[in-house]
């Protein structure tokens, strides 16, 4: 039994990272860059899914998904490093801690099943290619979008909830950029055998599972766009799912490094490299790739670009 049960009053203590005068200057101002332009990013990419019709499809509709869930991501870590190296304060209220925790879960969980199902759509756009549009109606793919949602706020409830039952008597002190499960279950005074079982699943449910049917997809994608005689043919189909293939490998990198050791709680200046590029340099590469390595959003941004040039001239 617990014998310093928490309470909502309890401060922890985000160590993050122990640069320099001049080197905390240096990574606030690189923070700042990567949230302003996530952010920015991501909506733009938003933005022009809903504007323009040409990119009214399946796979961009998703893309969509992503970029909110994206936003929803860098919002719950980054404004929070940024007080941190601005002020040096570092403290934050337990309950601060387990929104954190929630959101955090939340946007990194709907991202995984955004991109396992884009994956799924282009298995089905390249190796069911006549069937395509009846497959992937629009009843289904929302229905695949609002479950990712769901799931991810269902699950990350769960890791909220029981987190907010431990009690920590002896150590506050976060050794991490952010409220990582991980790191508190690793300061912890309560018995934490049942969480992590329940998150070794969790891990193989949100995580190993839909890499294993992502891989899976794009093995029979690969093989098909092999068996394509033209090159043209060839380069086509490729170039069609070259943008989500990049994005995954950007995304499951960092994660497998990090989440591939359960045991492991204290983090090392090496996994807070890891988490920072996964918690900030991937989500502001996603609208880069999508963009320079799309001729559709590419298309789309100067029609936009043009309409609002022409209403500017008009008023």
């Amino acid at each position: 039994m617990d014998t310093c049960p928490n309470s909502t009053e309890t401060e922890f203590y985000i160590l993050s990272i122990s640069t320099s005068g001049m080197g905390r200057h240096l990574l606030f101002v690189g923070v700042l860059l990567m949230y302003l332009l996530t952010v920015n990013g991501n909506l733009l990419i938003t933005g022009l899914i809903c504007l323009e019709a040409q990119l009214h499809t399946p796979m961009y509709f998703f893309l969509g998904n992503l970029s909110l869930a994206d936003v929803i991501y860098v919002s719950t870590t980054l404004p929070k490093l940024l007080f941190i190296t601005a002020t040096q304060d570092h403290r934050i209220w337990f309950s601060s801690c387990i929104t954190q925790l929630f959101f955090y879960m939340f946007s990194a969980v709907c991202d995984i099943f955004i991109l396992t199902f884009m994956s799924y759509d282009r298995y089905v756009a390249i190796c069911m290619a006549l069937q395509y549009h009846l497959i992937m109606n629009r009843q289904v793919y929302i229905s695949m979008a609002v479950s990712s949602w769901l799931i991810a706020a269902i699950n990350s409830l769960i890791y909220a909830l029981l987190t907010s039952m431990l009690s920590f008597c002896f150590s506050h002190e976060i050794d991490h950029l952010y409220c990582d499960l991980k790191t508190l279950y690793s300061i912890t005074s309560s018995n934490t055998m049942s969480r992590q079982i329940f998150m070794l699943f969790g891990n193989i449910f949100f995580t190993f599972l839909p890499l294993c049917l992502t891989i899976i997809s794009y093995t029979y994608v690969i093989s098909t766009i092999m068996k394509i005689r033209s090159s043209k043919g060839r380069l086509k189909a490729f170039s069609s799912c070259s943008s989500h293939l990049t994005t995954v490998m950007l995304f499951y990198g960092p994660i497998i490094f990090l989440y591939g050791d359960p045991e492991s709680g204290h983090s090392s200046d090496q996994d807070k490299l890891l988490s920072f590029i996964y918690m900030a340099v991937v989500p502001m590469l996603n609208p880069v790739v999508y963009t320079l390595r799309n001729r559709e959003v590419l298309g789309a941004i100067k029609k936009v670009s043009n309409d609002i040039r022409k209403f500017l001239l008009v008023y």
